[in-house]
């Protein structure tokens, strides 16, 4: 008998170089330009980030870095080109000018970057006198501050106070006495300083009388008086204060109204002008009459 041969194994199939499928994607992923850059350079930073904030948590090394950055930009703000050495104001009277320094006070040299100029910008302008500030540092290392003054145009008495108002009624200052800005209209009264354009007009209008004129006082937040040498009162109307006044001017000039004993002049009532005699004119007048009488 023929001995028995050994099973045949089965012939292993060839190996197949290509990659699975899942592999094949994931080759294709890391090849990806983001993916990439996200290993190389992504995750070295983030793990760089994770270790700087553990160790600037501490409070120790917290310090640390504060103090050393307050010594650096300390080191930068205090060299040479950024210090200020001093203030001009350009612009202003010695007055004003004195007052703005009073307003700003600086110790001096100080670091441009110490000076808010936005503030400084503002307080400026809420004095009375600059309607309006710029602030810069200038060339020399001084700090410049341009003024453009409030220009006054009248005087407003309120109380024992004679305030400057420019041509909007805006304070533009205040003077000791009326000596001081004896060049300038005077004005009284509540009120007075919201109607100045009107105020302004009637003594342009006034120009025949003004060696005469004294001042305007506003009555009743409504109307103005003229007010005159001699105790002598022009009174206008709410309305139509400026065609009152140049009738009384025409009067003036025609029969010399002002030159006699006139205390009053009432003009508040258009079709009906009234003239008030002073005292001793009016004692003069009744004893004539009575005198009339008698004969």
């Amino acid at each position: 008998m023929q001995p028995l041969s050994a099973p045949r194994r089965p012939r292993a199939l060839p190996r197949d170089p290509a990659p699975s499928k899942w592999k094949y994607r994931y080759q294709r992923w890391m090849l990806t330009p983001g993916v990439r850059g996200l290993i190389r350079i992504g995750v070295p930073c983030a793990l760089i980030g994770i270790i700087a904030v553990s160790w600037y948590s501490h409070g120790t090394n917290k310090e640390m870095v504060a103090a050393k950055w307050e010594e650096v930009k300390a080191t930068v703000q205090q060299r040479p080109e950024f210090m200020v050495s001093g203030m001009d104001v350009v612009g202003a009277e010695p007055v004003l000018a004195d007052l703005v320094v009073a307003t700003v006070p600086m110790a001096f040299p100080i670091s441009s970057f110490d000076i808010d100029l936005e503030a400084m910008r503002q307080k400026v302008e809420e004095l009375d006198g600059v309607r309006s500030a710029r602030v810069r540092v200038g060339e020399a290392g001084h700090l410049k501050i341009d003024i453009t003054p409030r220009i006054p145009v009248a005087l407003w008495r309120d109380g024992d106070t004679l305030h400057l108002l420019d041509e909007a009624g805006t304070f533009a200052g205040v003077v000791e006495t009326r000596t001081d800005r004896i060049d300038l209209p005077l004005i009284a009264g509540d009120g007075a300083q919201d109607h100045i354009e009107e105020a302004l007009s009637l003594f342009r209008d006034a120009k025949p009388l003004q060696e005469r004129i004294r001042g305007l006082v506003r009555m009743g937040e409504r109307r103005w008086d003229v007010v005159l040498d001699r105790d002598q009162r022009i009174l206008l109307p709410a309305e139509g204060a400026v065609a009152a006044l140049d009738r009384v001017i025409v009067l003036q000039q025609a029969s010399d109204l002002l030159d006699r004993d006139v205390a009053v002049v009432d003009m508040r009532n258009a079709d009906r002008p009234t003239i008030r005699v002073n005292r001793e004119a009016a004692g003069a007048l009744h004893r004539a009459g009575q005198t009339e009488a008698d004969n």
